[in-house]
């Protein structure tokens, strides 16, 4: 059974967040990409709800959650993911974040590493250069709305044998994306324009699993390979996808979080 809550951040806005699992197991929280709701993970949750307290949520802007007018930041996005465990009375839990989520994580890698156990950063960057492009693209969602950036987010997203031999599970995440609200898809391209974590990714010393997709366009193994270079104890599996990962090959990315975590 899942619980459903609403978490209140500090600026008032309402995250959605579903919790499975036992209470007694370790905490692990999901952090979705952006464009994208906790539903992303619906791959994973029966294989880690069995072993650990399971807790998604919607980012800001994304799905049930709210988001203010206004550019976020990466910093905001990273106090939200804290809200989350504070309004459950967590102190410490493992991480796992893709894409977007994965900047968060390595936010708080450098800036509350006494709140997690381990982290696991998939398919993600320390820097997303240049910031023309979001710009760009925020400037466009606004203006056309998400039908023109669905297309073009699905050809990056998964690799063309994945769109063609999965057509329904990528027009799932097609519905995803266009069902979200452009003003918070937008501020998050803020966030993720504005961000740059290169040079405290050395400020990471949580044990840490990156995972990078060999056919990703948008995030590639070489940024993988920073990541892991830069922190104290970490160490990088590939797999054979593009950037949502965790969708084209589930069943390998959940073996690799559990193998991480223990």
């Amino acid at each position: 059974m899942a619980d459903a809550m609403i978490v209140t951040t500090d600026d008032g806005v309402r995250l959605a967040v579903e919790v499975r699992g036992s209470e007694g197991a370790p905490v692990l929280l999901l952090s979705n990409s952006l464009g994208t709701t906790m539903a992303m993970w619906d791959p994973q949750v029966a294989a880690l709800s069995q072993r650990y307290r399971l807790v998604r949520y919607d980012g800001r802007g994304q799905g049930q959650s709210a988001c203010p007018a206004g550019a976020a930041s990466m910093d905001r996005l990273g106090r939200d993911a804290l809200a989350v465990l504070d309004a459950l009375g967590v102190e410490r839990a493992h991480f796992c974040g893709l894409s977007m989520g994965g900047m968060i994580g390595q936010w708080l890698a450098a800036r509350a590493p006494e709140r997690l156990l381990r982290l696991v950063l998939a398919n993600t960057s320390a820097c997303m250069a240049p910031p023309s492009a979001w710009q760009s693209r925020l400037e466009g969602v606004l203006a056309d709305g998400m039908g023109p950036l669905a297309e073009a987010s699905l050809q990056r997203w998964f690799t063309p044998a994945f769109l063609a031999a999965e057509p329904d599970r990528a027009d799932w995440i097609r519905q995803m994306l266009l069902a979200n609200d452009p003003q918070g898809y937008a501020a998050c391209c803020a966030a993720i324009r504005d961000m740059d974590q290169r040079r405290t990714a050395s400020l990471n010393t949580v044990p840490t699993l990156v995972i990078a997709g060999d056919a990703d366009p948008a995030t590639s193994v070489a940024d993988a390979q920073f990541l892991v270079d830069a922190a104290a104890d970490a160490r990088l599996v590939t797999l054979p996808a593009a950037h949502l990962s965790n969708v084209e090959c589930p069943a390998l990315f959940t073996q690799a979080v559990i193998d991480h975590l223990g």
